[in-house]
């Protein structure tokens, strides 16, 4: 049985462990204030969930997913996920982060410095232009006419051939926007982001094309 590890027990973080046991996973997930804190969700996912430390998590996993925001200085289990195809789902959100320069300028994406943070992981970003709740319920079987599209991004083709069959197992198709610096399209404010209810395959294609980089001076 595949373990998935997940960092982040919030909305996103919640709602993959649901979709992953769904489709036969079995998950160890982490948050912020300790596992004994995650009693009623372990409670709601049974005995396919068991609750852990981040660095649990992440040693328990065969691959990862971090659904938490990024930290100018990381505070990721590096060695932990050392090896792994870690799935990143954070956006950066100015309100809620800050301004990050490197990031204002275009110099880099989010995705890029999780990748620097976990060098020795391959990050691909996934999960992030989808509001959490449809996550569960928007996925439909493969060859469903109008069948939702997400975006993934990464500098490793193993993470992208991982992340397009775990879309599909929770019914998405998937559109390649690697390599990671490309990333920005589907990000806040970009069409892809904003058509977040529901676009096909070719639709996002269309609007990640469309994107326009937005530079802060």
């Amino acid at each position: 049985m595949t373990v998935i590890g997940i960092i982040g027990a919030g909305e996103v973080g919640s709602q993959v462990a649901r979709a992953a046991i769904a489709n036969g996973y079995d998950v160890v997930i982490a948050n912020s204030r300790g596992p004994e804190t995650l009693k009623d969700l372990m409670d709601e996912l049974g005995p396919s969930a068991r609750a852990a430390t981040a660095a649990g998590a992440a040693a328990a996993g065969e691959f990862a997913v971090v659904a938490v925001p990024l930290k100018v200085v990381n505070d990721m289990p590096a060695e932990e996920l050392a090896g792994k195809i870690v799935l990143d789902t954070n956006n950066y959100m100015v309100w809620r982060d800050g301004h990050i320069p490197v990031i204002d300028s275009g110099e880099k994406t989010v995705h890029e410095l999780r990748q620097e943070h976990l060098p020795r992981s391959k990050v691909v970003k996934a999960f992030t232009h989808i509001q959490a709740p449809r996550i569960t319920t928007a996925g439909t079987a493969a060859g469903t006419p109008g069948r939702p599209a997400l975006s993934a991004s990464s500098d490793f083709p193993e993470a992208m051939e991982l992340v397009t069959r775990l879309y599909d197992r929770f019914g998405f198709d998937t559109v390649d926007n690697s390599p990671l610096s490309e990333s920005w399209r589907s990000g806040p404010g970009q069409p892809a982001w904003a058509a977040h209810e529901h676009q096909t395959r070719a639709e996002l294609m269309a609007n990640l094309a469309r994107a326009r980089r937005n530079i802060v001076r």
